[in-house]
């Protein structure tokens, strides 16, 4: 029983930052009908921020705030310089524009500043843990679960309460009729982009304090956890993408917790299969968790 809620708190840790990923992932797919390849870059840019950051005295006490601000405003950048030009072409030459994006991510952090890890200091209490009955939690653990929770009731207050999350939500379900309304397309795309950077920028924050370094393609495998998130909760979907992204963190610790020993290989046998098992779940309900009508694109 002890090792079952350990590996449950586990689990609701990663999971909870592959959900602020997926949520982001959804609410683009919702606006633009486009799952956003480059997303995964947000959170290279925040690691490198403070990588920087760090190199002139940078401080934990207000770190998370450059960080934040810095995915908010290349997410920002990033639609109006990319994604804006493409808007109205075919959906496959947007899907290319992401991809392009995140070449060029890569490339740049190699050519700019170096393909090796770059390292910088952790927060002192990241890895502090206490016991209770025999469970032993870490503090990064409950911050991971306290901020996610927090972040995700003020996600849903944004989208229910204000005059900007009603836009966007009437967007995402038919962007024609919604600007017959008076909704400015290039104002709520613009502002979808900025809110999905803050999600990032909140995950970055979670992931880098756990480990403190940035590379060119650290966005890589989180984006691939958090579309297949997105994916079992269903796109579009803001619930789906929360539940989605617990569900994958649970399979994973509970995959490698119950597994056999296989030595060195546990990890990467222990990622296959998770992926079996997500393979046989789109097999069964292709359309994920919740199933969202097809949103309209501009």
């Amino acid at each position: 029983m002890i090792r079952f809620v350990q590996t449950t708190i586990d689990g609701l840790g990663i999971g909870s930052t592959y959900a602020l990923l997926a949520l982001g992932i959804s609410l683009i797919f919702g606006v633009m009908h486009l799952v956003n390849f480059a997303h995964g870059e947000l959170m290279t840019v925040g690691a490198y921020t403070a990588y920087f950051f760090f190199l002139h005295g940078g401080s934990w006490w207000w770190m998370p705030i450059v960080i934040i601000a810095s995915a908010v405003i290349a997410s920002v950048v990033m639609e109006k310089v990319a994604f804006r030009w493409v808007r109205t072409a075919d959906p496959f030459v947007m899907l290319l524009t992401s991809f392009a994006i995140e070449r060029l991510s890569h490339a740049l952090w190699q050519i700019f500043v170096s393909p090796k890890q770059r390292a910088f200091p952790k927060p002192d209490w990241v890895f502090n843990s206490f016991t209770i009955g025999g469970v032993r939690i870490e503090v990064m653990d409950l911050v991971t679960i306290g901020v996610t929770a927090v972040t995700l009731i003020g996600t849903g207050f944004v989208f229910r309460r204000t005059m900007f999350g009603i836009a966007t939500r009437g967007a995402s379900e038919d962007f024609d009729a919604a600007r017959l309304m008076g909704v400015r397309a290039n104002r709520v795309i613009s502002g979808a982009f900025a809110f999905a950077g803050l999600l990032a920028g909140i995950a970055t924050c979670l992931i880098v304090m756990r480990q403190p370094a940035a590379e060119p393609a650290m966005g890589s495998d989180w984006l691939l956890k958090a579309v297949i998130a997105a994916v079992i909760g269903g796109l579009g979907s803001f619930t789906g993408a929360v539940l989605g992204g617990l569900a994958l963190g649970l399979m994973e610790t509970f995959t490698r917790s119950y597994l056999p020993d296989v030595s060195q290989g546990l990890d990467r046998f222990a990622t296959g299969v998770v992926f079996i098992i997500v393979a046989i779940f789109f097999v069964v309900r292709p359309s994920g968790l919740f199933k969202v009508e097809s949103a309209e694109r501009v």
